[in-house]
C-alpha cells in the first residue's frame, strides 16, 4: 500500500485526514454496497472547496489514483479506491434555501433526505433520489431519478449551476452562462470531470402533503398487475409517478407483486389519481393516501439497508410486452434472495419534453427501465445471487433497448456500457473530458475516456 505524506497538508487543513490505522478509518472507507470492500491509503474529508483543492492536489502532486464519495450509494462501488486517496465528502452537508427566489445551494455529502427535510419546511422540492439515503451529488450527477420526474423532470433538469474543482486544482462554476460546455456534461456524465464541491438547484412548490404509498397484491397476481400497470401508465398525468415491483413482504416469507406512486398535485387530484389504483384487484396492502412528501422518498429505504450485498443489472426496454411480463415473473420465481426485487420505472413527461442532447443525460423516451436489484446478507450466498441476476437480465435481453442508465451501471458490464448510457452525446462528452480532463485523472467512476 502507498504511503502519502500528509503533514503539510494537515498544518492548514479544516477537515478531517484519516489513514489506516486511525479511529473511524474502517467505517469512513465502506460504501453502501458491502458487497465493495476497498482500503485506500488516505481518506480526506473536506468542510470546504479549499480541502477540496488541496486534497485534489496532494494525490496529483503524489501520483495517486482518487476515489469521490459523496452519499457512497452507487452499486459499482465507483465511490472508494484501493490504496489511492479517498475524497469522502460526508462532512460537507451545508444545505441553504432562498425561499423567495426558489433556489436551494447544497454541499457535495448532502443526502436527499437531508435535502428534502430542508426544502420541504418551505413545501419545496425539486427532484431527488428514490431511496433518501442516496448522495445528492452522485445521483445528479448521473441523470437523477425520482419521484417528481413526471412534472419537474430529472434532478439534472433543475440545476442551475455546480461548482467543481477541476483536476489543475482550479475551481470552476458550471452554469448556462458560464463554462457552459461544463454544465452540459456534468447534467449526466457523473464525477469525470472534477469534484462537485456544490450544487444550485431550482425548486418547485410541493407538498409538503403528497398522495403517495404502496399497494401489493399477491405474486399470483402479478401478471395482471405488471400489465394494469402498463396500461395505467400510458395515460398518467405529469404530477403521478407510478412504479411496479416485484418484491418480498418485509418478513421474506411471501413474494408480492406492488404498484408505488406518487402524485405531487393537490389534494383532490391526487385522490382521483389514485382512485383507480386503490380499486384493482384485491390488494393484500393498500397504504396510499396522504402522506408527506419526505415519507414517500423514505417509503423504499428499509430494502436497501447500509451494508447488505448487492449486484444490480439494469436496462431500458423496448416494450413492457406480455412476454417480457412473463419473463419477468418466470424469473422472480426462482429468486434466491427475499431481499433481491425486479423494479420497473416509468418515464413520461417532463423528463420526456427536453431534447436528448440538451444535456449530457440522454434518456427522454417515454417507456419502461427494468432493474433487477439483487441484494442478500450472507457473503456464502454470493455466486448464485450474481448467477441469477446475469440470467434473469439475459432472459430479458429480446425486450432490452440500446440504452442503460449510467447510474445503474455494475462494475462488470460487458462492451462499451458507455455507448449505451450515453447514446448520442458520447463523443462530445468525450471531446469535454480531454478539454477539462486530458490526462483522466478522474477516472474511479464510470469512466468517460477523453478524446
Amino acid at each position: 500500500m502507498a504511503t502519502v505524506s500528509v503533514s503539510d497538508l494537515a498544518a492548514r487543513y479544516s477537515g478531517r485526514l484519516l489513514q489506516p490505522t486511525d479511529a473511524g478509518f474502517d467505517d469512513a472507507r465502506r460504501v453502501h454496497n458491502g458487497l465493495i470492500n476497498k482500503r485506500p491509503s488516505l481518506i480526506v474529508q473536506p468542510r470546504n472547496t479549499a480541502d477540496i483543492t488541496d486534497a485534489v492536489k496532494l494525490a496529483h502532486d503524489s501520483g495517486l489514483e482518487v476515489a469521490v464519495k459523496g452519499g457512497g450509494h452507487n452499486v459499482a462501488g465507483r465511490g472508494t479506491i484501493d490504496n489511492g486517496v479517498l475524497i469522502d465528502l460526508s462532512l460537507m452537508k451545508g444545505i441553504h434555501v432562498d425561499v423567495r427566489n426558489r433556489t436551494a445551494r447544497v454541499q457535495g455529502g448532502a443526502t436527499w433526505k437531508e435535502y428534502n427535510r430542508e426544502t420541504q419546511l418551505h413545501g419545496l422540492a425539486s427532484t431527488g433520489g428514490v431511496i433518501s439515503s442516496t448522495g445528492v451529488a452522485g445521483l445528479t450527477l448521473g441523470g437523477g431519478l425520482g419521484w417528481l420526474i413526471g412534472k419537474y423532470g430529472m434532478a439534472v433538469d433543475n440545476l442551475r449551476s455546480v461548482e467543481i474543482v477541476t483536476a489543475d486544482g482550479r475551481v470552476l462554476t458550471a452554469s448556462s452562462d458560464e463554462n457552459a460546455d461544463l454544465f452540459w456534461a456534468v447534467r449526466g456524465g457523473g464525477g469525470n470531470f472534477g469534484v462537485a464541491s456544490s450544487f444550485e438547484f431550482n425548486l418547485h412548490p410541493v407538498g409538503p402533503v403528497v398522495t403517495g404509498g404502496i399497494a401489493a397484491h399477491l405474486f399470483a397476481a402479478g401478471r395482471d398487475v405488471l400489465r394494469f400497470f402498463r396500461d395505467t401508465t400510458a395515460s398518467l398525468a405529469d404530477e403521478q409517478t407510478l412504479f411496479a415491483g416485484l418484491v418480498h413482504a418485509p418478513d421474506g416469507s411471501t413474494k408480492l407483486s406492488a404498484l408505488v406512486t406518487c402524485h405531487c398535485g393537490s389534494q383532490p387530484d391526487g385522490e382521483a389519481a389514485v382512485r383507480p389504483l386503490k380499486a384493482f384487484g384485491s390488494p393484500i396492502m393498500d397504504v396510499i393516501g396522504p402522506m408527506p412528501y419526505e415519507a414517500v422518498n423514505q417509503l423504499l429505504d428499509a430494502a436497501y439497508p447500509k451494508g447488505a450485498l448487492n449486484y444490480w443489472k439494469a436496462n431500458f426496454l423496448t416494450t413492457l410486452s406480455d412476454d417480457a411480463i412473463d419473463i419477468l415473473l418466470d424469473c422472480y420465481s426462482r429468486v434466491p434472495s427475499p431481499m433481491t426485487a425486479i423494479v420497473v420505472e416509468h418515464f413520461h413527461g417532463a423528463v420526456t419534453r427536453v431534447g436528448v442532447s440538451d444535456t449530457a443525460f440522454p434518456h427522454r423516451s417515454p417507456g419502461f427501465n427494468a432493474v433487477i436489484t439483487g441484494e442478500w446478507m450472507n457473503p456464502a450466498d454470493t455466486d448464485k445471487n450474481i448467477q441469477w441476476v446475469r440470467e434473469t437480465y439475459a432472459a430479458l435481453k429480446p425486450f432490452m433497448a440500446s440504452a442503460r442508465y449510467v447510474n445503474y451501471l455494475e462494475a462488470d458490464a460487458g462492451g462499451d456500457p458507455l455507448a449505451d448510457a450515453y447514446g448520442p452525446n458520447y463523443a462530445r462528452l468525450r471531446q469535454i473530458k480531454a478539454k477539462y480532463d486530458p490526462a483522466n485523472f478522474f477516472h474511479v467512476n464510470q469512466n468517460i475516456t477523453p478524446a
